[in-house]
């Protein structure tokens, strides 16, 4: 392997104490971190104490990032990879630096720590020996039911991201495409003071924040179906 080293550092997903010793000590280490959003990746530095140049890493300077990346790596310098939280490269660019890393011999090294995924999919209720990660679905509703609709008879755990303001987009969705009577859970600002899960149907999810908004960090749960057909449960009151 060449001399210059990209690790992939996680951050927390809320609560600044999740961060590792390892990922501090990697991250004040570093000569360069890149970053999604400056504003985010300044806030981290500042709570730990460093004074770091960041190179801001998202989908309009993927480019120019990762050019900038490779030519420090040419150098010798070892760099941090970070999202705006949790487990980089997760739905989260940067995945086009770390391939071209690897092609060109360079140490591409995980820190492992937080992600909300992981922490979703174990507070759920739902089994999680097997699961997928569905990540965002497509924007446009059609479109998005469509994309939904291929998940139905999917027997393993299901998760789902969407931005703040569009929860009750998804769920609208996701329940026409999935079934409105699957079981599943939202957990919302996972690691913050004011964490919260709720587990009902995808039907009784979407009927409790129509009343009841929500507007925050969140991932979708969803449980699998069960012998490859779609299942149905009874709605029931949310529950946390």
């Amino acid at each position: 392997m060449k001399l210059g080293t990209l690790f992939i550092v996680s951050t927390p997903i809320g609560d600044r104490g999740d961060i590792t010793e390892r990922a501090k000590r990697i991250l004040t280490d570093a000569d360069n971190v890149l970053c999604e959003d400056l504003k985010e990746g300044r806030r981290l530095m500042h709570h730990l104490g460093l004074t770091k140049e960041l190179i801001p890493l998202n989908e309009h300077t993927t480019r120019e990032a990762t050019e900038e990346a490779l030519e420090l790596l040419r150098e010798g310098k070892i760099l941090a990879l970070i999202s705006d939280c949790g487990t980089p490269l997760v739905a989260d660019p940067g995945t086009q630096l770390v391939e071209l890393a690897i092609e060109e011999g360079y140490t591409v090294s995980p820190i492992p720590g937080a992600s909300s995924i992981l922490a979703a999919l174990v507070v759920s209720g739902f089994q999680s020996t097997q699961f997928t990660m569905a990540g965002f679905l497509p924007r446009e509703k059609s479109e998005r039911v469509k994309a939904a609709r291929t998940f139905r008879n999917r027997t393993e755990t299901l998760l789902f991201l969407e931005a703040p303001y569009r929860l009750n987009q998804l769920l609208a969705d996701v329940a026409e495409g999935i079934g409105s009577e699957r079981r599943a859970a939202l957990a919302m600002d996972l690691t913050m003071p004011k964490e919260r899960v709720v587990r009902d149907t995808l039907l009784g999810l979407r009927e409790y924040f129509l009343t009841h908004p929500f507007k925050g960090e969140f991932v979708l749960v969803v449980e699998g179906t069960k012998s490859g057909t779609a299942r149905g449960t009874t709605p029931r009151r949310p529950r946390s």
